[in-house]
């Protein structure tokens, strides 16, 4: 990522976040020229998602789309990696594994935390108990937020360099092009044990055969074969990535902005009738499933005895893919 990346304004939750830290803004917004720069900015903890980077993203969207000198969109991340995905380890505690976090804990503890919108009146919740209309409600207010990349109508453009892991996918595969360094992965590690795709872009990018070896496995995808399967459009060496994305996104400013926005919107259409929406229902429905299993529970509960780094490990070792790969 550029050294160079200047704030030229913040969303206010990233803001929060940032002040609360006293550390910069978990996301930075800026423009330059016809092009605003969306850029996750916790390079310390690989760029996850958090409730202040979810917010910061949909609202970086917000101020681009109505930024009348704005033509497209890059959407990026500082530091090693574009985003491994949900935080599964805030504050070195435990949460919600493998590129996508939950907060160990109760649930209600976790809503509150996201700031669930559901709050309708109810009992206190027993404890362990799940309740699967607020966690619908607390997952898909996520995707709704990721959504408002796929809904403006100008083109985002999607940077993945280092990793985009897990929930990271559920953000990244909403943008319209994607740009990935050679040295890139991206992958769906949660198809594993805890987790299913809650925007469910992989099938609609992807077709049936590679959307099934993929998310039925959870392989880590390489930047070479992501480009032969149709999941990305351009792959570039990792020192000239920033500049390409760069160049075409001010090439599409000699594009008439109606243009752009008719043309998305006739594409993203077909794939509206194709049952995108009520398969993003079923993602969100099921994500809450997987993480409330028998098997789910143990899996969070070995955070405890064997430590957040080696559960992970586990998973990932008989695959041989993410941090097990071989060096």
């Amino acid at each position: 990522m550029n050294s160079d990346v200047e704030a030229a304004g913040t969303a206010g939750a990233a803001d929060a976040e940032s002040e609360a830290s006293g550390t910069e803004p978990v996301v930075l917004y800026n423009e330059h020229g016809t092009v605003a720069f969306i850029t996750l900015n916790r390079p310390e903890r690989m760029n996850t998602l958090t409730e202040n980077v979810i917010a910061g993203v949909a609202d970086g969207i917000d101020r681009a789309t109505a930024s009348r000198n704005v033509r497209s969109i890059v959407i990026r991340g500082n530091g090693p990696t574009l985003t491994a995905g949900y935080d599964l380890n805030p504050g070195g505690g435990s949460t919600r594994g493998g590129s996508h976090g939950d907060k160990h804990g109760s649930s209600e503890e976790l809503y509150d935390s996201w700031g669930s919108p559901y709050g309708a009146p109810g009992p206190k919740p027993r404890e362990g108990a799940w309740d699967p209309v607020r966690d619908w409600q607390f997952m898909g207010h996520n995707v709704k937020r990721f959504m408002k990349i796929w809904e403006c109508p100008k083109p985002v453009l999607g940077q993945i360099h280092g990793w985009a892991i897990g929930g990271a996918t559920d953000m990244i595969l909403c943008c319209d092009l994607l740009f990935m360094a050679s040295d890139a992965h991206i992958g769906y590690a949660p198809s594993r044990i805890y987790g299913t795709p809650t925007t469910m872009m992989w099938v609609y990018r992807l077709g049936l055969e590679h959307a099934k070896q993929f998310l039925l496995s959870g392989d880590a995808i390489d930047a070479e074969t992501a480009h032969r399967i149709g999941l990305v459009a351009y792959v570039h060496p990792p020192d000239e990535l920033d500049e390409r994305v760069e160049a075409f996104a001010r090439r599409l400013a000699h594009i008439p902005a109606n243009q752009l926005a008719l043309n998305k919107l006739l594409v993203n259409q077909a794939f509206e009738n194709m049952g995108l929406r009520t398969s993003q229902l079923l993602g969100t429905f099921f994500d809450g499933v997987t993480r409330h299993t028998e098997e789910a529970y143990r899996w969070v509960e070995d955070f405890e005895t064997k430590g957040f780094r080696q559960v992970i490990a586990e998973r990932d070792a008989p695959h041989g893919d993410y941090g097990e790969r071989p060096r």
